[in-house]
């Protein structure tokens, strides 16, 4: 009979190393052909559950070793003389119990992979498609601007249903993993359609961008939804989320660097080639969407699932959770704001240095001047997005989540709008400053929402982690919806002109100003009341992820 599992759990995530024994003796490097798997007396990077495989298949001499499993709260030294799918037997028949939530890098990578397809789009529609329709394609600014609005509260109400459908879906690559492989096709193809001008009349183009756009949301969200809703069940600690967050977001603003960098040269390049402006927007849009679609491939490649929730009973009781579940709310209204924050700065810049800053602005170096684009202070911008995810996961694991939330929201109520050559350096101080604190935000948003999956899940025993975050990204196209439909209608309120050579009136130009100056700064401010309010801190995740393990690990043990 084997005695109780012993209090020592071997955990995935961390960074070990081993030593084996035989007989008493540290086994060198030159006595067996266990060291190729297993060397002495070196930190040992791989993950736990690779190291034990790689021990108990390297050859039969391991059942006269002792593995030594070095951890940060111990020891464990027990001579390993069999293994399960999830326990170690050791020669004084004790088990120890593996928990099977690998984190690899290989993992890590190809989760990223998959925001830097979905962000290398949403980036290009967020910053450029409100001036394709109405610079390029030639709809009204009140006809665009009431498009963008009408097709996103539709993509922001199809979120949901999504999460319903994936919650809900089986199939042997997991629940949420193949609609990666299943709409990365249709996702690219709709991307395409969406860049392309038809030779219509006013009717016939608006009724196309309608359809486009329609098309485009839809697939983005039956993509999107799903791949959100993987940080829930590739790993069950609250702190590798946020390490898979921000793999997440580091990629995607990588993507967004790609995007929106090689954007504006793509366009010109095509032009040079004697295309239109509209069929250089759609060749350009073509090249963004070929990489789209092999980094879903790749994303669905390099991932797993790990985690087994426990199973949805019904919608009614998945709804009527979330309708009770408060952190659920006060997390939406910081998502929503979030991204009306990101999404005015960001639909307004190429109005803003078409216009106020016009073709005339240069960052002196000295040696040589650099001329100030759209496309560099929205690269600039992405590059420090980076920076700032690289510092989410040390400085969430030292102030937790909701705090460090909270710092970074205080650093966005600045704002420099210029009007002369130190003005241009003032601006883009700025924008370093602010697309740091952005970074680091964005990794957060999204753990906080797996965190308020398992309070869920502790709470009413739903598994509703698709419908959860589907609600994040209903709540974050919400806000790029209003935002986008709001920046064109205080251009139109403002009096700002469409035509390509126009000469703007001061007060379009205020408009310009206060787009990128007062009104993101007014929302950071919003934002920063909103996340105060939100409950689940890090003492008391600790508790909601501590109790959760225990009931999966029952339920595995009475279903086996």
């Amino acid at each position: 009979m084997y005695k109780s599992p012993i209090n020592k759990e071997i955990n995935n995530s961390q960074k070990v190393y081993s030593t084996l024994y035989e007989n008493g003796t540290k086994i060198s490097n030159q006595s067996n052909l266990m060291n190729n798997f297993v060397k002495k007396n070196i930190t040992d990077y791989r993950s736990v559950d690779r190291k034990i495989y790689d021990i108990l298949h390297s050859n039969d001499y391991i059942y006269k070793a002792n593995v030594t499993i070095v951890l940060k709260d111990g020891t464990i030294n027990k001579k390993i003389i069999g293994k399960t799918k999830d326990k170690l037997i050791t020669m004084d028949n004790e088990i120890i119990k593996i928990q099977h939530t690998m984190a690899t890098l290989k993992e890590k990578i190809g989760y990223g992979f998959g925001d830097m397809s979905s962000s290398m789009f949403w980036k290009i529609f967020s910053y450029y498609l409100p001036f394709f329709y109405s610079n390029i394609f030639g709809l009204s600014l009140a006809d665009a601007g009431l498009l963008m609005l009408v097709t996103r509260i539709w993509d922001a109400v199809s979120d949901p249903m999504m999460g319903v459908i994936a919650d809900r879906t089986h199939t042997r690559w997991g629940k949420y993993r193949p609609y990666l492989l299943w709409i990365a096709a249709p996702f690219a193809i709709a991307g395409i359609l969406l860049f392309t001008t038809p030779d219509m009349g006013t009717t016939g183009k608006l009724v196309w961008a309608y359809v486009t756009y329609i098309l485009m949301m839809t697939v983005y969200t039956a993509i999107n939804v799903p791949y959100g809703a993987m940080l829930g069940v590739m790993t069950d600690d609250s702190n590798t989320k946020t390490v898979f967050s921000s793999y997440r977001m580091f990629f995607a603003y990588g993507g967004s660097f790609i995007a929106l960098g090689a954007w504006e040269p793509l366009c010109n390049w095509f032009k040079s080639m004697d295309y239109s402006n509209a069929s250089s927007w759609q060749y350009a849009m073509v090249c963004i969407a070929t990489l789209c679609f092999l980094g879903f491939l790749f994303c669905f490649s390099m991932t797993r699932e790990h985690v087994k929730s426990v199973a949805s009973e019904s919608i009614g009781k998945d709804v009527k959770s979330l309708v009770r579940n408060s952190p659920w709310w006060i997390l939406n209204g910081a998502a929503l704001l979030s991204n009306f924050f990101n999404t005015v700065r960001g639909a307004t810049a190429a109005y803003f240095f078409k216009d106020y800053i016009s073709a005339n602005a240069f960052l002196d170096f000295g040696v040589f001047n650099l001329v100030l684009y759209a496309g560099l202070f929205l690269m600039v911008g992405e590059v420090c997005n980076m920076i700032g995810v690289a510092l989410a996961v040390p400085l969430s694991m030292k102030f937790g989540k909701k705090s460090t939330y909270i710092i970074s929201l205080v650093c966005l109520v600045v704002f420099f709008v210029p009007n002369d050559g130190l003005g241009w350096w003032l601006m883009m101080i700025f924008q370093v400053l602010i697309s740091i604190c952005t970074g680091i935000v964005s990794p957060l948003i999204w753990s906080m929402y797996a965190d308020v999956a398992d309070y869920a899940e502790q709470k009413d025993g739903t598994s509703s982690t698709g419908l959860i975050f589907s609600s994040g990204s209903m709540a974050q196209k919400f806000g790029g919806a209003f935002a986008g439909w709001a920046v064109m209608a205080l251009l139109a309120f403002f009096g700002y002109n469409t035509a390509e050579n126009a000469v703007q009136t001061p007060e379009a130009l205020d408009g310009l100003k206060y787009l990128m100056s007062f009104i993101p700064a007014a929302i950071a401010a919003l934002s920063i009341v909103v996340v105060f309010i939100y409950p689940l801190n890090k003492t008391r995740m600790a508790a909601i992820n501590a109790d959760l393990k225990e009931r999966r690990e029952n339920l595995q043990q009475n279903n086996s």
